[in-house]
């Protein structure tokens, strides 16, 4: 049987959306959209700043993952790359803007995954803000600052925040970009895990 490589899979904006616009809009009276965005903490772009006390509290009382939409295609794809690949949920729990109350996020994201991805074992969960620590053959994140130096193979998920990154930004770091829209990223990433890098290890034995 051959031995399947290890991947490390972001969880946020990657596998789904929290539910964090969801509580933005609701707090504000507004109905953004996530692609109305460029920054990654879109807090900052659309809370007052003499909110942002009230709205951490509000955000406190609310699991996010209640609200979260699973990106199109992530389920299954994973589910097919399972196959090839142990699978690592690699997630950060901390709220910068939140620390003290970080906690309650490792229960309601562990029940998500617990939930969502069934068939990946939950002694496989990492939870962790410093991704650049761990060594894998393959890492799937959005932000390309997480995608680090001990990964051979590194796929920047497409979303609101990275579109701007440049080629040339992604070829200094030799990372593989998934397109650029969140809608499609998983087909994309499906057709990298299934079709591209299986040829690759073929050929290296």
């Amino acid at each position: 049987m051959k031995k399947k490589k290890d991947l490390l899979l972001d969880i946020d904006d990657v596998v789904c959306f929290p539910g964090f616009l969801p509580a933005i809009n609701e707090f504000l009276g507004a109905d953004y959209k996530i692609d109305d965005f460029t920054n990654y903490y879109i807090e900052e772009a659309v809370i007052p700043k003499e909110q942002f006390q009230e709205f951490n509290e509000f955000l406190h009382r609310r699991n996010l993952y209640e609200d979260a939409v699973l990106l199109p295609g992530a389920v299954e794809t994973l589910k097919l790359a399972q196959e090839l690949y142990t699978i690592y949920p690699t997630s950060s729990c901390i709220d910068p803007f939140n620390i003290e109350e970080s906690g309650k996020l490792f229960k309601n994201k562990y029940d998500y995954l617990y939930t969502m991805l069934p068939f990946i074992n939950p002694s496989q969960y990492i939870f962790t803000n410093s991704k650049h620590l761990l060594k894998a053959d393959v890492q799937i994140d959005d932000r390309l600052s997480n995608l680090g130096d001990n990964v051979e193979t590194k796929i920047l998920f497409p979303s609101y925040h990275n579109k701007d990154i440049t080629m040339e930004e992604l070829n200094n770091k030799q990372v593989l970009r998934a397109g650029y829209d969140w809608r499609e990223g998983w087909e994309k990433v499906g057709h990298i895990l299934l079709e591209e890098l299986p040829k690759t290890y073929s050929l290296k034995k």
